[in-house]
């Protein structure tokens, strides 16, 4: 599918300058840190995908771990070869990961005054397993208890989502600008995870859906990036992880997209706990799609 891109909202930038520039402040309680840029970072995730998860693409077993999700030699690899090059050049952000224990995630959060890199080493873990190219390695900066920089790579399609806090949202370094589709809510396609949903809410859905039609990626990473490039109307996910929220909700909000979870509360909490994600690129879809899933 052709990129969603819409008219740039401010004068062409060099993101990897202002990013810095933006981010050249000292975290709290720490002396003066040199902070990241998206250009860094998208160049590493690039090298890292090249070096271990594109060549392991429909070469590799799986194991299943304890939630049932699985796990390959690809989501290690990448988490290795990410932490070493994280922690070495930023030693003073702490790095989490879906593929650490869950005490240890824990640990990371409990350290409120400190930044910390939140990483899915393999979002779509099933689709990459099954031979499916739909998946990407997907990364977020939280300080503050907010994601203030996120970047996600589809390294099939060579596309790399990235966005930093008040700095608007890029793909492939051009500006990506959500824009208000010339439909109403019945004509819309939907992305629609069904599998988290609750019961009554999944009945609803298929006995009198309000959209037009419905589709299931299977990567919460890059539907996130989908719906802010124009590719899906509407989306629903019955819950997601802290690391699949984090990189995403920065990219669809800078982009101008809308978010919350189906109580209408913000999406991203710093807590390790899952969160239904309700989505869309204008205020007019989102208010008719959340006001249909809201109604008792």
């Amino acid at each position: 599918m052709p990129p969603g891109n819409g008219k740039p909202r401010r004068p062409r930038i060099d993101p990897a300058q202002e990013i810095h520039d933006h981010f050249a402040q000292p975290f709290p309680g720490a002396r003066h840190v040199s902070l990241p840029t998206i250009h860094e970072i998208e160049t590493l995730l690039r090298e890292v995908a090249a070096a271990e998860l594109l060549p392991r693409f429909n070469r590799v077993g799986h194991d299943v771990k304890a939630d049932g999700s699985l796990l390959t030699e690809a989501d290690l690899a990448v988490d290795r070869a990410l932490h070493e090059v994280l922690t070495t050049r930023w030693p003073e952000i702490g790095f989490l990961s879906e593929e650490m224990p869950k005490h240890q995630q824990e640990g990371l959060l409990a350290e409120t005054g400190r930044s910390l890199w939140v990483l899915d080493p393999v979002d779509g873990t099933s689709n990459f397993v099954a031979g499916i190219p739909y998946f990407a390695i997907s990364i977020a900066l939280v300080q503050d208890g907010r994601p203030v920089l996120g970047v996600t790579l589809d390294p099939v399609r060579d596309e790399c989502f990235s966005a930093a806090r008040g700095q608007g949202a890029f793909l492939n370094g051009e500006p990506l600008c959500c824009r208000a589709p010339a439909i109403d809510l019945a004509h819309a396609v939907a992305l629609v995870d069904f599998k988290r949903l609750a019961p009554a809410l999944k009945t609803r859905l298929m006995e009198a859906a309000p959209f037009g039609s419905q589709r299931n990626f299977g990567s919460c990473a890059l539907e996130w990036c989908w719906i802010a490039a124009g590719r899906g109307h509407v989306y629903l996910h019955g819950g997601m992880k802290l690391w699949d929220i984090a990189p995403g909700s920065l990219i669809l909000g800078e982009a101008g997209g809308l978010s919350s979870t189906l109580n209408g509360e913000a999406v991203f909490v710093p807590r390790m706990e899952t969160r239904s994600v309700i989505m869309a690129p204008a205020q007019a879809l989102f208010d008719a799609w959340s006001g249909w899933l809201r109604q008792a």
